[in-house]
């Protein structure tokens, strides 16, 4: 039996879900994917990364048209030919595949894009969302990208109706409902440096580490 195992977390955006993640992931000593996923799954598809981009953590639709004005960016001629049309639904197959396979090669963190739906027959996952108060939220927004504070609010809205879009389309489930995670995480109580060692403490005993 593979001694692999997997964390998958959810994140509102600003709440220094990515982070966490990484630090998490450092830690442990395992493989951290995020926007990483969209170059490799560019790579063992053949497509050019721009699709990834257009369809990243966006519930299905076809990208096809807003594209097909532009040269036709695929790396080459062997690859899935022009008349296919290209969906979001293709185009999370793909990235669905290289998810499954970093997951049967090695232990991984994944952030975001429904790794846990798409990992749900893992033997060993934890799946885990960071969320944080609008306050917190809304800081980190305007100190990461240097924008006030209404425009910070706006990315926030705009990002959470488009993950939840996605994650609710894909897996069926509910994006950010405690039901839909092992553990749900408010990283403004404790602040990111102590909620990456409360959750290595939680995946540690979860998968008995």
């Amino acid at each position: 039996m593979s001694t692999n195992y997997v964390i998958n977390i959810g994140r509102q955006l600003g709440s220094g879900g990515k982070e966490i993640g990484e630090k998490l992931a450092s830690r442990m000593g395992i493989g951290f994917y995020d926007k990483e996923l969209i170059n490799l799954a560019s790579e063992e598809s053949g497509l050019c990364r721009e699709f990834f981009e257009k369809a990243d953590e966006k519930a299905s639709q076809s990208i096809i048209g807003g594209l097909f004005g532009m040269r036709f960016p695929f790396i080459s001629d062997s690859s899935i030919p022009y008349t296919n049309c290209l969906s979001n639904d293709a185009l999370f197959k793909i990235q669905s595949d290289v998810i499954r396979r970093l997951a049967s090669e090695r232990s991984c963190l994944f952030v975001g894009r429904c790794a846990d739906y798409i990992l749900r027959e893992h033997p060993r996952c934890v799946n885990i969302f960071i969320s944080s108060s609008p306050q917190e939220r809304m800081a980190r927004l305007c100190c990461i990208h240097s924008i006030a504070e209404e425009e910070a609010e706006e990315m926030m809205n705009k990002s959470d109706k488009k993950r939840s879009e996605y994650y609710n389309y894909y897996s069926y489930k509910t994006w950010g409902a405690a039901s839909t995670y092992h553990l749900c995480v408010d990283s403004s109580a404790l602040g990111i440096e102590a909620t990456v060692l409360f959750l290595e403490e939680f995946v540690a005993k979860k998968l008995k580490l």
